[in-house]
Parts: structure tokens; C-alpha cells; sequence
């Protein structure tokens, strides 16, 4: 199974669901939708959408569905990340997924 990296600061937000989506930006996506990924120490997820966006495009319901209580602190994640200063004009890929269960449960799989 393939892995999708996540951040541990993320894993409590993805395990409650109250982060369903994540911002990539990515020359390419090498992922697929509904394929099911390995999030290390945290469990598995499956890919429900894939969008590629222009960061500008981005609103407050993608900060709220990526567990950010405002636009701004999602973009500032976003550019330390990434490590870059300037958003602009950057293409992104917008991905929505379900946390299907812990490591433990799916060691399976």
C-alpha cells in the first residue's frame, strides 16, 4: 500500500474527522482517487476527490474541511511547509479523503 505523508500535529484532526482534506502543491499527483493510502502511525485513509486549484481559489470552507479555523492560517501552514514565501500564482491540488481506520486495525492491509 502506498503512504501519504501527514505531519504528526495533524493525526488527532484526521483521526476525529475534523480534517478531510489536504493542500499539495505538487508539480504532478501521483495519487488516485479512491485508492487507499497508508498514513504512518496513524492508520489508513481513502482518497475521495482530487482537485487541482489555483491557491487564489481556495476559501475558508477548504481551510475549515483542512482543520484550520481561518483561510490565512491555512495558507501560512501552507508557505511553511513548502517553505515558500509567496503563494502566488500557485497551482495546487486539492484532496479530500475519509480516515478509515488506526495502523493497528489495518496492519492487514
Amino acid at each position: 500500500m502506498a503512504t501519504l505523508l501527514f505531519k504528526k500535529k495533524f493525526h488527532d484532526a484526521i483521526r476525529s474527522g475534523k480534517k478531510t482534506q489536504t493542500i499539495r502543491l505538487w508539480d504532478e499527483c501521483w495519487i488516485k482517487e479512491g485508492r487507499e493510502y497508508r498514513v504512518f502511525n496513524l492508520g489508513v485513509v481513502r482518497v475521495t476527490r482530487i482537485d487541482r486549484v489555483r491557491i487564489s481559489a481556495l476559501t475558508e470552507r477548504d481551510a475549515e474541511l483542512d482543520g484550520f479555523d481561518s483561510l490565512e492560517d491555512l495558507l501560512d501552514e501552507v508557505r511553511k511547509i513548502y517553505n515558500v514565501k509567496s503563494l502566488g500564482g500557485k497551482r495546487c491540488y486539492r484532496i479530500r479523503f475519509v480516515f478509515l481506520g488506526d495502523e493497528k486495525k489495518n496492519r492487514s492491509l
